[in-house]
């Protein structure tokens, strides 16, 4: 059986503009030959950057141009360095309270990544570079805008606090980055991204990264951008994704458990959840199985998410969890497990939090933990995702969740179905057909309405004495199958 790798995309319909040019355009090698200036190109080969990404090699000569662009690539393309390089060179010093650049993000995390990209670049050409978000001081930021800043990289709420403010002015910025668009509407940023583009009298130059090009996302181009060139990247011109996925049934009183293995190894994993109390209680029952853990969510203070992320960046954790509204900021590489610990509420949302694993060229597992009643969710998912590893029904100790890449899960189509999950048969037995009003039993290798993936009961004969079965509950000393 040959296990398979995914180039992972959404299987959604949507009208690509008739501008869109795929990454099989013919483009310029090297950087220099995308009109770079020789003191940037340096300093790109100095940090061990000598070729650009696919995204990167169709969008800089265009954004160096002036013109207004959407680009359409997957999360660590390099797309920040994509915009990044051009902004740096486009941008000329400001007066105090008065930025010349712009860049709106959805989250606190990214507006900094995004800042220690492109710091470098423009300390060469002797620009000053702020990040502004919430939950630092407000004040701090205005007197550093007060100093003078030429670019700015902030998230839409708080910028519109320092313009209402008066703390600062976006009527002189001539050049406005628009990252992770979809993202920014689906955390319903979009109102005040629009009263910030509305307060920009200048005539400027406006690029647009997003994953998708619909909805409010699409209105925001045709209101603001002025006969733009559209670049999405083939994926045969970017490094394949050696992402692989296994889906593991579990039973709720061994999710913590199953999750404990799962981290308990050298590598780096990185847990999803849906709320933040769950994150906190994650982190605090894997520290209980000896599995220290950081956590990152809304509800902590900045300097708290960033202290957290930092440590997950150097390695002094291991394991980190958070929620949703992180999952686009979190640009750490080497991120070797995604946990899916809560099951995604959409393909989308599986995306975005699978894509914190397996970038620029890295190999990384993607892991979907499934209760029992989560099983017509998780076909959904399986069916809008692509992907055909089916369920695999786990439970704590199992051998395979110390190395999850060396077994190969068994294929099959999505079905989506009502119920739980389905156990396999058992080997050398065979089912024979129910009849009407006949009673399955254990010993018959069905689970009735019993709760859970798959477990032997402590006694395979049915009590004869009229009494209820007892509870399935198992050996957690299960061994894996061959």
């Amino acid at each position: 059986m040959t296990e398979t790798t995914h180039n992972l995309t959404l299987n959604t319909t949507e009208t690509k503009p008739e501008a869109m040019l795929s990454g099989t355009t013919p483009v310029r090698s090297g950087f220099a030959a995308l009109g770079l200036s020789r003191p940037i190109v340096a300093e790109l080969h100095r940090t061990g950057i000598n070729e650009p990404f696919p995204i990167q090699a169709l969008t800089i000569a265009d954004a160096l141009e002036g013109r207004d662009l959407c680009g359409r690539a997957r999360t660590g393309s390099g797309k920040t360095l994509a915009f990044g390089l051009p902004l740096v060179e486009r941008t000329t010093k400001s007066d105090r309270r008065a930025p010349r650049s712009l860049v709106l993000v959805p989250t606190r995390e990214l507006a900094s990544q995004v800042v220690e990209a492109i710091q470098p670049f423009a300390a060469i050409r002797g620009l000053k570079v702020l990040a502004v978000y919430g939950g630092v001081s407000l004040q701090r930021q205005a007197q550093a805008l007060n100093r003078g800043i030429d670019i700015v990289v902030a998230t839409p709420g708080r910028l519109n606090d320092l313009l209402e403010r008066r703390d600062m002015t976006v009527a002189d910025v001539s050049m406005v980055v628009l990252d992770e668009a979809d993202q920014m509407a689906d955390m319903g940023f979009m109102p005040q991204v629009e009263r910030i583009l509305q307060q920009i009298d200048y005539e400027h130059q406006t690029l647009l990264f997003s994953a998708t090009l619909d909805g409010e996302v699409d209105r925001l181009v045709k209101r603001y951008q002025h006969d733009p060139v559209f670049y999405e990247v083939d994926s045969s011109e970017e490094e394949p994704i050696e992402m692989h996925h296994r889906f593991i049934g579990v039973n709720e009183e061994d999710r913590i458990g199953v999750a404990a293995d799962i981290a308990a190894g050298p590598g780096r994993t990185l847990f999803f959840v849906r709320t933040q109390r769950g994150a906190d209680r994650l982190a605090k029952r894997l520290s209980q199985e000896g599995v220290p853990a950081g956590t990152l969510h809304g509800r902590m203070s900045q300097p708290q998410r960033e202290r957290a992320l930092q440590a997950f960046t150097r390695g002094s954790i291991r394991v980190l969890v958070a929620t949703n509204i992180a999952a686009r900021g979190i640009h750490v590489d080497g991120v070797d497990i995604v946990v899916h610990h809560d099951l995604p509420e959409d393909a989308k949302t599986y995306v975005h939090r699978s894509g914190r694993t397996a970038r620029a060229g890295a190999s990384g597992i993607v892991v979907t933990m499934v209760g029992w009643d989560e099983r017509r969710d998780a076909e959904t998912l399986r069916r809008q995702a692509g992907i055909r590893e089916a369920i695999e029904p786990m439970q704590p100790g199992d051998p395979r969740l110390a190395d999850l890449a060396a077994w190969t899960p068994e294929l099959s189509e999505p079905v989506v179905e009502r119920g739980g999950f389905r156990q396999p048969p058992q080997r050398g037995r065979r089912q024979q057909p129910q009849g009407r009003g006949q009673r399955s039993t254990p010993a018959e290798g069905h689970q009735g309405r019993s709760r859970t993936f798959g477990r032997k009961p402590h006694s395979q004969q049915t009590p004869t004495d009229g009494r209820r079965p007892d509870r399935f509950r198992g050996d957690r000393r299960s061994a894996a199958r061959s």
